[in-house]
This record gives structure tokens, sequence and C-alpha cells, in this order.
């Protein structure tokens, strides 16, 4: 018979049983949170070791960056170092600036001591001259031969010995602006050089010591100089034939004018009108009233050019002429010259030709050639003859063959080798002024023309229309264009931005005195707001051209640093800023009746 199992053995075995299967769950749980730790852990030092590289990483980021803060540190010094230099610099050069300024005000005072100072102030009674002694031969009474009636108590002349008159006069010419001195950039106006050559070939006895009323037979010479002098005007201009007697470019244009207005009243058209553009040269529309015309207007376009539309609308059969500058003031060549041609001549009217900017042309093209029947030339302009002070002038005038008649006479023919006055014009306007025109300044121009040939005038257009551009493109970032593109032989600037920091153009062309250059054409053409407009010439060099640039822009940076000494200007001559406008409202002309002297 089987055993029967004890009930508590039962128990133990079924309790080892459970605590086996208990310590097998808990091994497996425990190897899983091992492999689980295990994990992590590889987890945590993978992170650890990304991390630890990423710390390396900024470490040399930065290091790199403690380098390039170093650097831009050292940069920041240098500079620092560089400004106080350059400050220091600034202040020597003030200080500098100021003892220049300083010493040429005490050499400007030194002048009105010596200059301003007038003549009649000089020479005082006591101080009585004994370079002319009393006459050792008998003399009459001056009462024997005027009367007394006309005679004054007492005559107050300066009393000075030569020397002292001469000193007084030398010192005089020195406060003289010219050409031969300084860079005068006057535009519109052709300030340039005039050879000395021509001033010695005009006082040549045969030219300087005859009269025009000798027998034309004694007077050969001077006679073929005209004729000759015309025919080369006749091939520089493409015209038929010149008259030189007009003494100025004003009576040029009157002399084109009247010739146009008889040239139409000889065949029944009593036209009423001439054109003009809003850029034309002050003369112009006084010319046109003169000659008993109406002036219209013309506006220019957004290039500055004559604008064809607005020229379409005003020209009709009453047109008798439209006058034109080309380069026009603003120194732009009329590209539609030959549209406006064709629009005028198609209605009757002529084209006057304004040659007060023929220079940059010279060789290039001509009036004839652009459809203009007549033109005046301003030999001291173009042709370089002295003018202004230095004067007389001559705007001479040559005409197409519609024309030919009209010409003022006498005119210089040539007959068989012998030079003629000819009076024999069937519509001539008749004589302008006196005699045949201003010879000494017609010896100038032929010689200037002669010495230069043509290759030579060519190189002065092309030398002009260089140089003006030069200077507009070397301050155009500091004045305005307000017409931009290539200019010809001069260039127009707007200080209207000076103008906004308190600088007028008056101003700055003022200050350029205090730098030893004349100021530019100021407020001209109209159409410009304070307009600038330089004409360096062909016969400035580059060094002349590069003191005026500089100085320009020194003036712009002057607006911001010393406006005030700006607004005075000029400071270094003998007279400084007038009032203008008393000036002109008030001028006191005569030293006897001055305020001084009441």
């Amino acid at each position: 018979m089987d055993q029967i199992p004890n009930q508590d053995n039962l128990k133990d075995k079924d309790s080892l049983s459970a605590d086996s299967g208990q310590s097998q769950d808990f091994s497996e749980k425990e190897s899983y949170e091992q492999e689980y730790l295990i994990e992590q852990k590889r987890i945590l030092d993978q992170k650890e070791k990304d991390l630890q590289s990423k710390l390396d990483e900024l470490q040399q980021n930065n290091q790199a960056l403690e380098a390039r803060e170093l650097k831009l540190n050292q940069k920041i010094q240098n500079l620092q170092d560089r400004e106080d230099n350059l400050r220091q610099q600034l202040l020597e050069l003030k200080n500098k600036q100021q003892l220049l300024e300083d010493k040429l005000k005490k050499e400007s005072e030194k002048k009105d001591n010596l200059c301003q100072a007038l003549i009649f102030e000089k020479g005082q009674a006591k101080l009585r001259s004994s370079y002319v002694d009393q006459s050792g031969n008998s003399l009459k009474e001056c009462y024997d031969v005027f009367s007394k009636d006309m005679f004054r108590s007492k005559l107050d002349l300066p009393n000075l010995g030569e020397l002292e008159v001469i000193r007084h006069f030398n010192c005089l010419s020195k406060l003289n602006f010219s050409v031969d001195t300084n860079f005068y950039p006057l535009g519109s106006c052709t300030m340039k050089y005039s050879p000395k050559i021509n001033d010695y070939l005009a006082g040549l006895d045969g030219f300087s010591n005859i009269h025009p009323y000798q027998d034309q037979k004694d007077i050969q010479g001077a006679l073929k100089l005209i004729y000759s002098l015309g025919q080369l005007l006749s091939k520089i201009t493409g015209m038929e034939r010149f008259s030189l007697q007009p003494s100025s470019g004003a009576q040029g244009e009157l002399c084109g004018l009247l010739m146009i207005k008889k040239f139409h009243q000889s065949r029944g058209n009593n036209k009423t009108t001439v054109i003009i553009p809003d850029s034309a040269h002050g003369t112009n529309p006084a010319t046109v009233s003169m000659c008993g015309f109406k002036t219209l207007v013309v506006k220019s376009d957004a290039k500055g050019l004559v604008d064809i539309d607005a020229l379409k609308s005003l020209v009709d059969d009453q047109t008798a002429a439209i006058m034109l500058t080309n380069p026009n003031t603003l120194g732009l060549f009329e590209e539609n010259i030959s549209d406006i041609k064709d629009i005028v001549h198609k209605n009757g009217g002529l084209l006057y030709y304004d040659g007060a900017n023929f220079n940059p042309l010279l060789g290039i093209t001509n009036p004839a050639l652009m459809g203009f029947d007549v033109v005046h030339l301003n030999l001291h302009k173009t042709f370089s003859t002295p003018h202004g002070c230095g004067g007389p002038g001559a705007g001479v005038v040559g005409v197409g063959k519609k024309l030919l008649e009209y010409l003022p006479t006498p005119l210089v023919l040539e007959k068989n080798g012998e030079y003629y006055f000819d009076y024999d014009l069937k519509h001539s306007i008749g004589r302008l002024r006196s005699f045949y025109g201003n010879f000494g300044v017609l010896v100038r121009a032929y010689a200037y023309i002669l010495r230069l040939g043509k290759e030579g005038l060519l190189r002065v257009a092309l030398n002009s229309v260089l140089n003006a551009n030069y200077i507009r493109t070397s301050l155009k970032d500091y004045y305005q264009v307000p017409f931009p593109g290539v200019c010809m032989h001069e260039v127009v600037f707007s200080c209207s931005k000076q103008a906004e920091r308190g600088a007028l153009a008056l101003d700055i062309a003022k200050r350029l005195i205090d730098y030893d250059m004349h100021p530019p054409t100021m407020y001209f053409p109209l159409i410009v707001k304070e307009a600038l407009m330089v004409e360096p010439t062909e016969t400035e060099s580059k060094e002349t051209l590069d003191y005026f640039i500089a100085t320009m822009k020194k003036i712009d940076k002057e607006i911001d640093t010393d406006i005030d000494n700006l607004k005075k200007s000029p400071l270094t001559t003998c007279v400084g800023r007038v009032d203008e406008v008393k000036a002109a409202r008030t001028p006191d002309l005569n030293f006897f009746f001055s305020d001084k002297k009441k």
C-alpha cells in the first residue's frame, strides 16, 4: 500500500517551487534592468562624449573669437591712434590756416593802406613838388588870354612827386584781375589767353600808325589784311562774306537782325516776331526789341535743348527769325538743329547764329552746315583778342547768299591785286560805326588764325571740350549738374544743395576770389537755380584745372565747417563784400561828392 504524502511535505514542495519561480522571475528582471542600465549608461556615455566634443568645439570657437576680439581691439586701438593723429594734424592745419588768413588779412590791410587812399588824399598842399619849376621864359598872364570868369579860385589837384605817383598807380595795377595773372572761368565769355605775339604784330608801324582817311593806295597792306581775314572767317563758318564793322557781339546781333528785317521788308513781308530760347543770352531779347520785333520764348525740354513741339506751336507766317546759340548756354549741342532749320525755313523765317559759343565747334562743323543764314562771331572770344577792360571787341558778321546785298558798307574787295572799299550794295543797311571796325583787334585775330592753322583750330575745339568735361566729371558728386551728360565748352552747375545748407552760388563765387580765381558766371542761364557757369577754355593746364576742382571741393566742405567766413568772403581783397542792392540803387561814383566830402 502506497504511502500517502505528508501534507506538510507537499506544502514545503509547493513553497520551494514558488520560491524557485519567483527567484527565476527576479533574475530575469534583474537581468533586464542591468541590460537597460548598461544601455542607458552607454547612451549617457555617448551623450557625454558628444557634449564633450561640442564643449571642445565651443572652447575652440571661443578661443578663435577671443583671438578675433583681440585683433579687433588692436585695430580699434590703431584706428583711435590714427584718429588722434588726424585730429592733431587737423588742429595743426587749422592753426596754419588761421595764421595764413591772419597773414592775408595783414597783407590786405597793407594793400588798403597803400592803394585805397585816393591820390587826392595822398597829395596834400604842403607837399609841393618841385619837379616842374618856374619857366625861364616870359609868359603872358593867363588873364591876358582868358577872361577871369573862366577861372576857379582854388583847384584841388594832388601834389606828389613822380616816384609817389608811379608807386601809387603801380599798386593799383596789381589789384587788377586778368587772365594773364589767374584762372578766369567766366562761363559763356571764353576768357582764353591772348598771345602776346599778336599784340606785337598789331603794334607794328604799318598797322598802328595809319589813319582811316589815308588814300587807299597808301594802306593796301591794311586793306589786304581786312579782306584776307574775311575770307578766312568765311571758310571757317561756311558763310559767303563778312563785314568786320561791328564792335561787339551785341552790335553784331543788331547788324544781323537789321539785315533780316530789311530782307523781309524788301519782299513785302512785314514779319513781327523773333523766337529765342529760354536759355538765350540777355542781349538777344534786347536786340529783338531794338529792331522793333516782338520776342517769343521757346522753352527747353528735359534734356536742356529746344523743345521741338513748343517751337512748332510758335512758328508761323509772322516769324522773322530764330536766334540760337549752339552750343547753347547750358554747354549742350542742339542736336535737333536740322529739324529747327526745317521748321523755321518752311515758314519763311531765317536762322540767326549767336557765335558767342563757337569755340568748341572750330574745325568740326560750322553754322552753314547747320542751316544758319547769318552769324556773328566774337573775335574777342573765339579768336583770342583781348576783351573786357582789355578791349575793344569785334562782333564780325557773316551772311549766306540770301543776305549778301544787305551787309553794312563799305566792304573791302579785291580786283586785279588791288584792294578797295566797296559802297555799292543795293539793300545795304548802311554804316554801323565810324570807319571800318576795330582794326587792331582784326590784326590780332588774323595773326591768331594764321599761327594755329586748320589743325590748330581743331585742337582748340577738342581741348576746350575736354577741359570742360574734366571739370564736370570731377565735381558732379559735389555740385549738381541739372542736365547730365557730355557737355561742350562749358558746364553749368546748380548750387541748390549748397543753398539748402546755407551757402548761395554768390557765396561760393565770392569765396573763389580768396583763392586767386575769378568767379564763374553766376545765376545764368536763368532756367537753372543757383547756377554757376564754368568755361575753362583750351588754354588752361591740367594743374590749373586740378587746383580749381580741389578748391571747389574745399569750399563745399567749408559750408559745414566754417560757413561764417564763407558768407563774409572775399576776405583777402581791398574791398570786401559790398551791399549790392545799395550799390545798385544809390551808387557813389564821385570822390568829390561822396559822404566823406559832404
